[in-house]
């Protein structure tokens, strides 16, 4: 029976068009569900959107449409850019599906009728784009601590979610589980900015809005947008329902990739309510940085937006996705510039791998007639891919993807290398070398080939291309430990440009 593997994305609000930054949680989640298919696990992998809240409420009435048209729209649009992305194999959950709403009803309930949720009045400083109250002392110079926007003071009537009693247990649950926050500076951010201050109780419910889901024990009220959304892990697996296998199987999730700016939502509130639930909570959250531009963060309202597939139209999916692997050092911010990306696309892509494959195949075509037959295996060499590999898995397995493909590269720089040591334009004058410049070509192959095996999860149309000019068949196209696994090959007449600049 394979082990299981849960892994999801937050859900995003469709405010409009999804730029890089979100598109770097997606395609890291997508790099990082298909890495453990690849080990055996069976995967079960969800993203979605967030489709309530006054803030969609308003974005619909600018646009002349109902909120339910208008999340049609963002949900319509969201697909096609995980479509043009290549993201494999997800769920795609919508807060307006029909199963999501019964079973946050259900959800509600349970927790009313076991007084973690009570009735109140709530009078406070709210933030429309975040969808979040802040106490006085939060703001930052009278405006909203996270995105810096003005805030509104409002007083209203609204059911409240008891944080307080659960604020010892999720300590302890931060000492018992160091790993339940990553980066670990992430957890202390956590435990100075909210923690140590000393949480409040959270308003769980709305009554300036009708988009939303109605309680159903007060129908002026809808339910406020994070208890609705943050069940969206729960309600995809068919938790409380009859159809609830998915739950039985792959509940909690191991791995949950989130932005900063949600961090509170998910390491407070996230954790405290299955807690309310009686139900195990997720083994890891991981909370990354930000792509800025020029060093700022991106907004509309800023004119600094980069689309991912604005970059797709004019490099390719696999340049875009590469691109967007390395981007982000462990938990950090990183800039984004045209400049930067053109640079590693012409450097990593075109000029390291790019001119190692065609180079490889033109050698083979002139020197061989295009065929390579295995010969004696050069331990030194397979030694260093081995230890690359290691490498490389040890840096995925803890999150540091950037490292890992950095690493990974180093393949494609020793093999390089390996051509300049061994010059087989120089063995292929003499013909008591033969047999010797076989073997540095097919050397050059196998690591293409295993190179290639496992770039495939961050650029699997680049990967493919690679296996087809090198006339690699299925059975050979994946690393299974063994190195020298190929015992003859023919590649293409003529190489053709990976990516072209």
């Amino acid at each position: 029976m394979k082990k299981k593997f849960y892994i999801t994305t937050p859900i995003y609000y469709p405010s409009g068009r999804f730029h890089i930054g979100t598109a770097y949680t997606t395609v890291l989640s997508d790099f990082l569900a298909r890495y453990k298919r690849e080990e055996g696990f069976d995967v079960k992998f969800l993203t979605g959107i967030d489709e309530h809240g006054l803030k969609i409420e308003k974005k619909a009435k600018e646009q002349g449409l109902s909120p339910k048209d208008y999340v049609d729209k963002i949900a319509k649009i969201s697909l096609e850019l995980w479509e043009k992305l290549n993201i494999d194999k997800f769920d795609f959950i919508r807060t307006t599906n029909p199963n999501h709403k019964e079973t946050v009803i259900k959800i509600f309930l349970k927790m009313l009728a076991n007084k973690d949720i009570y009735k109140g009045l709530y009078k406070g400083w709210y933030c429309i784009p975040c969808e979040s109250f802040f106490t006085e002392i939060q703001l930052k110079n009278k405006k909203c601590p996270e995105c810096g926007r003005k805030v509104e003071l409002l007083e209203e009537e609204t059911y409240f979610f008891n944080i307080k009693k659960y604020e010892k247990k999720l300590i302890e649950i931060y000492k018992k589980n160091p790993n339940f926050l990553l980066p670990h500076f992430r957890m202390q951010e956590v435990m100075n900015n909210f923690i140590n201050k000393g949480l409040e109780d959270l308003c769980v419910s709305r009554t300036d809005t009708k988009w939303g889901i109605n309680l159903p024990n007060d129908d002026k009220h809808v339910l406020y947008v994070w208890l609705d959304a943050l069940c969206n892990y729960l309600t995809a697996t068919g938790y409380l329902t009859e159809n609830d296998s998915e739950y039985k199987k792959y509940w909690a999730p191991d791995l949950q990739i989130i932005g900063k700016d949600i961090v509170r939502f998910h390491a407070i509130y996230w954790p405290i309510f299955l807690m309310a639930l009686d139900l195990k909570l997720p083994k890891k959250i991981y909370s990354h940085g930000f792509i800025l531009m020029k060093k700022d963060k991106m907004s509309k309202s800023k004119g600094n937006m980069i689309y991912p597939d604005d970059l797709i139209d004019k490099y390719g999916v696999d340049a875009v996705r590469y691109f967007i692997l390395k981007s982000l050092p462990y938990g950090n911010d990183s800039d984004f510039s045209p400049e930067i990306f053109i640079s590693k696309y012409n450097n990593d892509l075109c000029n390291d791998l790019g001119n190692l494959l065609n180079r490889t195949i033109s050698m083979i075509n002139k020197y061989f007639d295009g065929e390579i037959k295995k010969t004696d295996v050069d331990k030194e060499l397979e030694n260093k891919v081995k230890k690359i590999i290691n490498k490389y898995k040890e840096n995925v397995e803890k999150l540091e993807v950037s490292n890992a493909l950095d690493v990974l590269f180093d393949i494609i720089r020793i093999s390089n290398k390996y051509i300049d040591i061994k010059e087989p334009w120089v063995l292929a004058k003499d013909n008591s070398r033969q047999r010797e410049l076989r073997g540095v070509l097919y050397h050059l192959v196998e690591n293409l080939r295993i190179f290639s095996s496992l770039i495939k999860i961050a650029m699997p149309d680049t990967s493919e291309n690679i296996f087809n000019q090198l006339g690699i068949e299925k059975e050979n196209q994946y690393y299974d430990g063994n190195y020298g696994k190929l015992r003859q090959i023919k590649v293409i007449s003529k190489g053709i440009p990976l990516l072209t600049n």
